[in-house]
């Protein structure tokens, strides 16, 4: 084509050449083990032959696919949430894709906007509760792709977890080893099958250690409602340790004792949960958890499930491990 700018390859030429359809062209050059490993080598050597460079739109509509992932957010504010972001962003940009995001928090038609999602990507993760279940098994039953993430499974749909109930044993030991023998519970149970499992773990470790598990005092996982349930409680109770649901909820407590005039950890010990960056600074003992590894391994199960690769249904639970620093009592070493 002398003279004149060369025109690029399509993948129908490609197809037609290697004598095959567009889709398994598509599959064949992202090396999928769905396509027979002879015809993903013929397509690769006809691709590279004639030069063909596929685009991200060509490969979507070649697989009848929208080419985007959608990820269900209880809420967008806060490091937990956005460390989980960036471990799923990076694969699924890595794979090629693009996601949008929802957060239900504050919608009331959570469930409408997130059936309407289902419609517009080629599968999606749903973390916590954000959705009921039997939206959940409504999705699932049109056949889209799903995973759930830091909840219990619903029916045969994978979910992707941390491990809460362990940890929360390990974390009462320790502090029950410093002595510890009266204890505050901050964080609501019923609104974060996370912390659920957390308070589970640590209530029944007091319980089999004799001592009197406190009910939870219940607040929502931030920094403002953390400083006005820990404020409210420590005016009129003065417990030995006060374990917060998260290192937001943690940070917020902290602040209100100092208000209080309360030292951590001489008037009052104190923990949290996730080892958020902040928590470093404060010498806060927490629970450090995975948080970009959630997102990125919910990326990979959707992908393995939107291919067809993942056929059967398992649960993931990531490890966490105890963090000990200063806030709930002098040690020789600190992490």
């Amino acid at each position: 084509m002398s003279g004149r700018e060369r025109r690029p390859v399509t993948i129908y030429e490609v197809a037609e050449r290697a004598g095959v359809s567009i889709a398994t062209v598509s599959r064949a050059l992202r090396d999928s083990e769905l396509v027979a490993a002879p015809t993903r080598r013929r397509v690769q050597q006809v691709a590279e032959e004639l030069r063909f460079r596929p685009s991200r739109a060509g490969r979507a509509l070649a697989e009848g696919q929208h080419a985007a992932n959608g990820i269900v957010f209880p809420d967008l504010s806060g490091p937990y949430y956005a460390e989980v972001v960036l471990g799923y962003e990076e694969v699924v940009a890595k794979l090629g894709r693009s996601v949008l995001i929802l957060a239900t928090n504050g919608r009331p038609n959570a469930a409408e906007a997130v059936l309407e999602l289902a419609g517009r990507v080629d599968g999606m993760v749903i973390m916590g509760r954000t959705v009921a279940d039997e939206v959940v098994a409504r999705i699932a039953d049109t056949g889209l792709p799903l995973v759930l993430l830091a909840r219990p499974p619903v029916g045969l749909v994978d979910t992707i977890m941390t491990d809460n109930e362990h940890s929360a044993r390990d974390l009462a030991a320790h502090l029950l080893g410093h002595g510890h023998r009266t204890f505050a519970f901050l964080g609501d149970p019923d609104e974060s099958p996370d912390v659920a499992g957390r308070y589970a773990g640590f209530r029944q470790a007091l319980t089999d250690a004799g001592v009197d598990p406190p009910d939870p005092t219940r607040c929502a996982f931030d920094v403002r409602a953390g400083y006005a349930a820990a404020r409210e409680l420590l005016s009129r109770t003065r417990p030995n340790a006060v374990v917060c649901a998260n290192d937001e909820v943690a940070l917020g407590a902290l602040q209100a004792a100092e208000d209080l005039g309360l030292s951590v950890p001489g008037d009052v010990a104190l923990t949290g949960w996730d080892d958020i960056m902040a928590a470093r600074y404060t010498r806060l003992t927490t629970v450090h958890q995975p948080m970009r590894a959630l997102g990125a391994t919910a990326a990979r199960r959707l992908d393995e499930r939107i291919h067809g690769v993942a056929t059967k249904t398992r649960p993931d639970v990531l490890p966490t491990r105890l963090i000990v620093r200063t806030s709930c009592g002098p040690h020789d070493r600190e992490v």
